[in-house]
């Protein structure tokens, strides 16, 4: 019999015992066992700190960025691999599609943040703080990678995306990972990590994986690591109320499984196309994974007058649903991840429908193509229908985690926001409707309770990405039984696994810190004009102060004229009583292209384009007779990687332009950047 291996210290090891047998959820055939019985954690931890996060820690986030998106490449180059392998969990190919594709999507939507990210291993937050009248001494945020290990244990649904949506966040951060996936379906990111670890990408001692049981790992993790877990409620309580995870501070990321619900809008009639939008929705989360989705619907909120017609078109869309072998192409429903997990939803099941009768599905048997009911962890799926929302709570306290919904009625969106929120936190609930008043209602009064909230109607149903799906933009996450935790979100995940510290001093040694310019630090004029320089020779600080421009009428009018904007306070100086203005004023984007004006260098040089503007303020009114000049400063510096070899080497220059008058106050400020060419193009 095959025995799973423990990728551990940077080799595979088994783990000692006879460990636990895995089968095949479609015909029940032992495929492998695991363990980890043996393993040192202590030591697993200590490799991880000591090997993995130094040489993390001394890339940047652009370097991070690019190993990531090397790493997804390389990873789609080999996901076919991985379907044989997912549809052995029940997955059937659109399933196994989430969890694969998912997650390797996840990690390119990773690697393409590291442009929003510094070429710095670190990342500056926010904006600087003034913390003296003459600006000599200022405060400021950075944040650092954490010197710990992300200690993630996740759940049996999706052995892929499960781990790639966590390490493309902590690796992107610069910490090293250990994955602990639930050992009945270990055996598909078993084989994923076996890949990431022949390509050679990642570090040593960034990822390492436990097949088995996660042992005493907790019992040796640190205030610098981050534990994130995913699974049941129950199971999170438990481990987040470890002693060590309480004596040492440790942060405890937790996603649970949660009473997700969709609430049928009270303007969508039976019959139009945002109801079958809706019956399309319900379907897709009963019947995906096989209902084994921690954000599935497992209740549906209904208009009291509409129980019997949704009731009706679920249960004949759920007829034609083939239930089977995920390997045969007109399957659209596999198994559960195996019997035991049957055995489990059937007995909650079995709780619920004492107050709530099944109006769809059969407890003891399904129709099964290609394989069979006894030998498989094939379930039917099951609606159940509670009147009495209000009064039969076991619905929004008891989850079965699989094909299993319960349709309950509301009377007024007042009482479907209160149904939506008895689950006591979710991670996502939707509403369909094309009202916008009902939507406003439903999110602004649900949002307390729900990591996420999906509209939907017909009008854009092709381009949503549905209920179920977490975006790794998007946080995912909820309140309360959900867990208390976030995920993914863009940046803000990336915070989570990075410590946010308060620096104090002068702009200029706050400037030498960051790498980033700060107003009011040391600066450095050259003889050669900027852009006449190449990106390595350019150095944060540099600065050019321009000639000064005395701004006329003649230039507000030919402004005016020339973009079109005619705004009073412009052009018509007797409309100008009652406003904070005394005469006529120049356009700030006048300002802002003057100054353009006065800093660029016509020549050609290594200046290859304007790439835009991250910021721009007009702090004083300018009026005719005003003399303008322009400080112009090297604030950040960001490399880029070359796209095709026909490329040339580059990078991102971020200016701090300050405009001033002839009393030396500063009128407008912005950052702006151009993309400039290396002189090494080796």
């Amino acid at each position: 019999m095959e025995r799973l291996q423990n990728y551990v210290l940077g080799s595979w090891i088994s783990g000692e015992g006879e460990g636990s047998m895995l089968y095949d959820a479609v015909d029940g055939s032992a495929i492998a066992s695991a363990s980890s019985t043996g393993l040192d954690m202590e030591a697993m931890l200590r490799y991880a700190r000591k090997t993995g996060g130094p040489a993390l820690r001394k890339m940047s986030f652009q370097e991070r960025g690019r190993m990531l998106k090397a790493l997804a490449l390389y990873l789609t180059e080999r996901k076919e691999s991985y379907y044989p392998i997912s549809y052995k969990t029940g997955a059937t190919k659109a399933d196994s599609w989430i969890d694969i594709d998912g997650g390797i999507g996840t990690l390119f939507a990773y690697a393409s943040l590291r442009r929003k990210l510094p070429d710095q291993s670190f990342y500056v937050d926010g904006e600087l703080a003034a913390l003296s009248k003459s600006g000599g001494f200022i405060g400021h945020h950075i944040m650092v990678p954490k010197e710990g290990v992300a200690v993630h244990i996740n759940a049996f649904n999706f052995p892929i995306w499960g781990m790639l949506e966590k390490i493309s966040v902590n690796l992107l951060a610069g910490v090293p990972a250990i994955v602990k996936p639930a050992t009945i379906t270990s055996y598909l990111a078993e084989a994923m990590v076996r890949d990431i670890d022949r390509s050679g990408i990642l570090p040593k001692g960034s990822l390492q994986l436990i097949c088995g049981s996660a042992g005493n790992l907790l019992e040796f993790v640190e205030s610098q690591d981050v534990v994130s877990f995913t699974g049941s409620a129950h199971t999170g309580r438990m481990l987040k109320s470890h002693p060590k995870i309480i004596s040492e501070s440790v942060p405890f990321n937790m996603e649970a499984d949660s009473l997700n619900c969709c609430i049928l809008g009270q303007d969508v009639e039976p019959g139009s196309a945002d109801f079958d939008t809706f019956i399309k929705e319900v379907h897709r989360e009963m019947t995906a994974k096989c209902g084994q989705k921690c954000t599935a619907i497992r209740r549906v909120i209904v208009p009291s007058s509409k129980i019997d017609a949704v009731i009706e078109a679920l249960s004949k869309r759920l007829d034609s649903t083939v239930m089977g072998d995920p390997r045969l192409a007109e399957v659209r429903m596999g198994a559960l991840a195996g019997q035991s997990q049957r055995k489990e939803v059937l007995e909650k099941v079995a709780l619920l429908s004492e107050n709530c009768p099944i109006v769809y599905g059969n407890l003891h048997s399904a129709n099964v193509l290609g394989s069979n009911y006894e030998t498989g962890a094939f379930m039917s799926p099951i609606l159940m229908l509670n009147r009495r929302p209000n009064e039969y709570l076991a619905t929004h306290e008891l989850e079965a985690f699989g094909p299993v919904s319960t349709i309950m009625p509301y009377n007024e969106m007042e009482e479907a926001i209160s149904l939506a929120k008895m689950g006591k936190g979710s991670l996502v609930s939707s509403i369909i409707t094309s009202d916008p008043k009902q939507a406003t209602s439903y999110t602004l009064g649900a949002a307390s309770h729900h990591g996420r909230v999906l509209v939907l109607n017909a009008s854009y149903a092709k381009e949503s990405t549905g209920h179920g799906s977490p975006m790794p933009l998007l946080v995912h996450g909820g309140p309360g039984r959900a867990g208390g935790g976030e995920e993914m979100g863009g940046l803000r995940g990336i915070k989570h696994y990075l410590q946010r510290t308060a620096i104090q001093g002068s702009p200029e040694m706050i400037s030498a810190i960051t790498q980033q310019y700060q107003p009011g630090g040391s600066t450095q004029e050259h003889d050669k004009h900027l852009f006449h320089h190449y990106f390595e020779e350019l150095q944060v600080g540099d600065t050019l102060v321009t000639a000064k421009h005395t701004v006329t009428e003649a230039d507000i009018v030919n402004f005016a004229n020339l973009s079109g904007d005619h705004f009073y306070a412009h052009t018509d100086v007797t409309s100008l009583e009652g406003t904070i203005f005394t005469g006529r004023v120049a356009h700030g984007y006048y300002i802002l292209s003057k100054a353009a004006g006065l800093f660029v260098s016509a020549k050609k040089g290594p200046v290859l384009l304007n790439y835009g503007i991250d910021e721009c303020r007009f702090t004083k009114p300018v009026y005719p007779g005003a003399t303008i000049g322009v400080r112009l400063t090297v604030k950040e510096k960001v490399a880029q990687e070359k796209k095709s070899e026909e490329d040339i080497k580059k990078g991102i220059v971020k200016w701090y332009v300050e405009v001033f008058d002839e009393t030396n106050e500063t009128v407008a400020v912005a950052t702006i950047l151009t993309m400039v060419k290396m002189k090494d193009q080796q």
